[in-house]
């Protein structure tokens, strides 16, 4: 199998900043903290909600945090955090007071039930989420076949639509993608006229490269999975952070 060439290095924050006004769209999971066992297990650095804060002010407010995690998840690990938060693949936006910018429906019940049962039965973990329900199989990597068929069945049944991630599928609302989140905020100040950079680690993150190359910007892939949308690409966690300067 042909393999895609290794993506160069982004240029520093610094001189992206030079060029003009800056959007950064950023990944939770994989990109600002490491990928644990489960999505409780992770450890966040302390500093890095203040980190954040203060990157967010230099950006003059144009920073968001896309994860398919609730936003309420993201700000049990971070705290109240003043930021624009899409939580649920893009399902849920906020803004930094508070208002909501997108609000989707939670899922049927029958089919959050169905999920629940299912990770029970097979030893899997079942993420309740606001906006969606995720079954992770990483302690059972010989079911992820078989977890993707159910969850494929069971989205058809009720019209929903799955993502797939690391060792993750989740069922969503069709629509509820990282790419409407980006395309979401930058129809709004602080966003609207600056130049948008996404940075994430897995294949939901494409959606989100895809959209700020549309709009100018460009994608930086994180770790070692190949990249279709992305343009540059760094090679951890801590190499995010350090071009962050956070």
């Amino acid at each position: 199998m042909k393999t895609r060439p290794r993506l160069p290095a982004p240029p520093s924050l610094a001189s992206l900043l030079a060029e003009g006004p800056l959007a950064l769209f950023l990944d939770f999971d994989g990109t600002l903290v490491e990928i644990a066992e489960g999505p409780d297990a992770i450890r966040v650095p302390e500093r890095l909600g203040a980190g954040l804060e203060t990157l967010a002010e230099r950006l003059g407010g144009a920073l968001a945090l896309v994860s398919g995690r609730g936003i309420d998840n993201l700000t049990a690990h971070l705290g109240a955090v003043p930021l624009h938060l899409a939580g649920s693949h893009g399902g849920h936006v906020l803004a930094p007071d508070g208002v909501p910018l997108r609000e989707a429906e939670p899922l049927p019940a029958a089919a959050a039930a169905a999920l629940d049962d299912y990770a029970r039965d097979n030893g899997l973990l079942y993420e309740r989420k606001a906006h969606g329900g995720a079954l992770h199989f990483r302690a059972r990597p010989d079911l992820e076949g078989e977890a993707h068929r159910f969850a494929d069945g069971l989205a058809t049944e009720h019209g929903l639509a799955t993502k797939r991630g690391k060792a993750v599928i989740e069922l969503v609302w069709p629509g509820a993608d990282k790419g409407g989140a980006v395309e979401l905020l930058l129809g709004h100040a602080p966003f609207a006229g600056a130049r948008p950079v996404f940075l994430g680690d897995d294949v939901t993150d494409e959606d989100g490269f895809a959209a700020c190359a549309r709009r100018g910007g460009f994608g930086i892939a994180v770790g070692e999975r190949p990249s279709a949308a992305a343009r540059f690409s760094l090679d951890s966690v801590k190499d995010v952070h350090a071009w962050l300067e956070l």
